[in-house]
């Protein structure tokens, strides 16, 4: 069984005969794999991956802010996965793609913040948690 609390994760055996293994995972607080020794059966690592997908209307508007700063083509295939390297841009294109999304969306990226964006996806998720955060 299951049960989760803000941001911890607690597994708990529904047993006393399963044997509990702490697995360290990087931002969760409490989590237990759980191993049947009578089965012969290890303990696995779980790996969980938390993600705040941006809508995609803010996707296609960051993709359409890129192009036009990179100047691509109209025909040119950008996704939530392109990363700005991977379309040419160099640091200083970077910091214009995030002027404009900052000029566009009504908001200002902290330097600290603009430097983790690689990809259209991240800006995307950035945009809208600052939005959030301005509506709170």
């Amino acid at each position: 069984m299951a049960s989760t609390t803000g941001a911890s994760l607690k597994f708990t055996s529904l047993s006393s005969s399963f044997k509990q293994t702490p697995v360290p995972l990087r931002g969760v607080a409490h989590v237990n794999s759980v191993s049947f020794p009578s089965l012969g059966m290890r303990p696995r690592s779980l790996r969980f991956r938390v993600s705040c997908a941006a809508k995609p209307e803010t996707v296609n508007k960051v993709c359409e802010i890129v192009r036009k700063q990179l100047a691509l083509p109209d025909d040119s295939s950008i996704t939530g996965e392109s990363k700005f390297s991977a379309l040419g841009a160099d640091s200083l294109d970077t910091v214009e793609i995030v002027m404009g999304l900052e000029e566009e969306f009504g908001i200002s990226v902290e330097e600290e913040s603009a430097q983790s964006i690689s990809t259209v996806q991240d800006a995307a998720d950035l945009i809208e948690k600052l939005m959030d955060k301005n509506c709170a």
